[in-house]
């Protein structure tokens, strides 16, 4: 079955935790190796495994930290190879005997992402029945089955290694175009939140981050990044963008604009995709959370006209987002007129002056906006300027 593997005519790249990379060995056993294997990673310290996925998984061993290795490691796979390459990502997850007493099940979800699709399996083995060999020796059997259908290649299902009372279950994720169908989802209301990743893995139960860059990014700029980086340096935390696509006072946004703006992420950062066009909204999705914003932005929100001139209601917005744990950076900004805004120029009600902090103008300043950009494109006809 192995050499049917390396003959598939797919390259395959390989991401295994917590036991199982016995597979590796087997893979290369036998002659041929080369034709298939791209690397193997083993990512098994904890700070190894959210450095390689970019995140930190809310669980080392699950289903969607096994997804999240295998889009990650075809991804990085696909920068390796020619394009036309007919890609295998595989990831692997495991909790096995140990040297102390595992609380929990013992378990593996072993995944693959390859041009059709997503699939995982996941077994629950019984505990004392196999010693810590026994069950590494299952988990790398199963892993290479598992790679054999990912290849296309005729081979047992993994429950074939396990006994009839130990549970097992398939899965396939989303055939196709997973981000596709997810933000036709989102759209559709069936998601309240999307996340995507760096590498275009996308989640629907993320970790939730801790510093949310809020915007329409239309288009994304230099500056914007800049802003995040101060961020994250002032909150020592990573930073995610946010796009709702839905708008207080505008229809939502389209599939194919949706998209457009997801490129621009693309190897940049994480964003969040959500249906939460208000802070307060937002606030409601993600909890004890410090907003990205200009001083424009900051004004508005202490700004009773912006609640139909209702002092009483925008006290209100204001303790519930005091109440979810909510605080803003401020960024320093240059308005229409050139004038220079800062967070000291806004009227803060004294009792809420505790969610906003100032990012210092030295640290950094926002000169221009996306809709100068846009402008400045439109002046150009259709090109950014400085471009030929």
């Amino acid at each position: 079955m192995i050499s049917a593997i390396h003959a598939s005519g797919r390259k395959a790249a390989l991401a295994i935790t917590g036991g199982g990379s016995g597979a590796v060995g087997e893979l290369l056993r036998i002659p041929g190796g080369s034709r298939l294997l791209i690397e193997a990673q083993v990512p098994y310290d904890a700070q190894a495994l959210a450095t390689f996925l970019g995140f930190t998984p809310a669980q080392a061993c699950s289903s969607d930290t096994a997804v999240a290795m295998a889009q990650s490691v075809r991804a990085r796979a696909a920068r390796l190879v020619p394009a036309s390459t007919d890609l295998v990502g595989l990831g692997a997850t495991a909790a096995l005997v140990s040297d102390r007493p595992r609380r929990g099940e013992h378990r593996f979800h072993i995944a693959f992402a390859n041009s059709a699709g997503i699939a995982h399996c996941t077994c629950v083995m019984a505990k004392g029945r196999r010693d810590r060999a026994a069950e590494e020796d299952l988990v790398s059997r199963a892993i290479v089955l598992w790679l054999a259908r990912a290849c296309g290649v005729a081979a047992a299902s993994p429950k074939s290694l396990i006994d009839a009372d130990e549970d097992y279950a398939e899965t396939v994720v989303a055939p196709g175009d997973v981000v596709g169908d997810t933000i036709d989802q989102l759209l559709a209301g069936e998601h309240d939140r999307v996340t995507v990743q760096p590498d275009g893995q996308i989640m629907l139960s993320a970790p939730q981050p801790f510093v949310l860059f809020p915007g329409s990014f239309n288009p994304m700029h230099e500056g914007h990044l800049s802003l995040a980086r101060v961020a994250e340096e002032i909150r020592q935390q990573p930073l995610a963008f946010e796009i709702s696509v839905t708008n207080v006072d505008k229809p939502p946004l389209t599939g194919e604009t949706v998209r457009g703006r997801l490129a621009q992420f693309a190897w940049k950062s994480p964003l969040e995709l959500t249906r939460a066009p208000t802070f307060l909204e937002k606030s409601r999705v993600f909890r004890k959370t410090t907003f990205v914003i200009g001083a424009d932005t900051a004004e508005r929100l202490v700004a009773p006209k912006y609640y139909g001139d209702d002092e009483i209601r925008m006290h209100g917005a204001l303790e519930e987002l005091a109440t979810a744990g909510s605080s803003f950076l401020v960024a320093v900004r240059i308005d229409a007129a050139g004038r220079v805004r800062a967070l000291n120029d806004i009227p803060v009600p004294r009792r809420y002056a505790d969610l906003f902090t100032e990012i210092p103008e030295h640290r950094f300043r926002l000169d221009i906006s996306s809709s100068e950009i846009r402008a400045r494109i439109r002046r150009n006809g259709g090109r950014a300027a400085g471009n030929s």
